[in-house]
């Protein structure tokens, strides 16, 4: 499976409480955060909702 590194790249402030909520389940708390994660349709699904507040990369 391919690895993918999150991080937060922008603030929560002024988002609904389910991009928050969303974030806070990625594990991600402060901006410049990161977490690797092993890709999955669920993970996936999770950074599309909150797609404008992350960067994505591939980690080997």
């Amino acid at each position: 499976m391919a690895k993918i590194k999150v991080t937060l790249v922008k603030s929560t402030i002024g988002e609904i409480g389910s991009v928050k909520a969303t974030v806070a389940a990625l594990g991600l708390r402060k901006i410049r955060s990161e977490k690797v994660f092993e890709d999955s349709p669920s993970l996936q699904g999770q950074i599309k909702k909150v797609a404008h507040l992350v960067k994505v990369e591939s980690v080997e």
